[in-house]
């Protein structure tokens, strides 16, 4: 059975933006080529459910050796991104400045993304708590469910 997105984007406009670089850098620390996040066109008001987006470009630093000839956006790219998003969550709802990559579950890299594709990254914030986080993330790209894992996140 094909995995089930984890919420109907079929009535989001994908070329809004809610948040766009300039936002998502008040909130996350991340800059220069390691900010994987270029935009959030969708977020609930609650911020349970957060569409963002990040379009691979052929100047990246990964191009030229991961892999020669055929580029490839790294998966492990691919979970930082995922990773981000879900951080930008908590940061927002939360009173603290950083949060760290405590842990992965359930990881799958179902697809490729090639330089000139548009990565997009659904978040479902799924736990809360003061010493920890989990978010589920899918990233899509033309429709296609490229990746999925549950990120865990602990404040620093």
């Amino acid at each position: 059975m094909a995995p089930q997105l984890l919420f109907d984007i079929s009535d989001i406009d994908l070329g809004a933006e809610a948040y766009n670089a300039a936002a998502i850098e008040k909130i996350n620390p991340h800059r220069g080529a390691m900010r994987l996040i270029d935009g959030i066109t969708y977020a609930t008001d609650d911020l349970k459910h957060v569409l963002a987006y990040r379009d691979v470009r052929d100047d990246e630093f990964w191009v030229e050796g991961h892999i020669p000839g055929r580029p490839i956006f790294p998966g492990v790219l691919m979970v930082e991104a995922g990773a981000q998003l879900a951080s930008f969550i908590c940061l927002s709802k939360q009173d603290i400045k950083f949060m760290g990559f405590a842990g992965l579950e359930d990881v799958k890299f179902r697809g490729q993304v090639v330089p000139g594709d548009r990565l997009y990254i659904l978040c479902e914030l799924t736990e809360l708590r003061p010493r920890r986080s989990k978010s589920r993330v899918q990233g899509l790209v033309d429709g296609r469910l490229v990746f999925e894992a549950t990120i865990i996140g602990m404040p620093l």
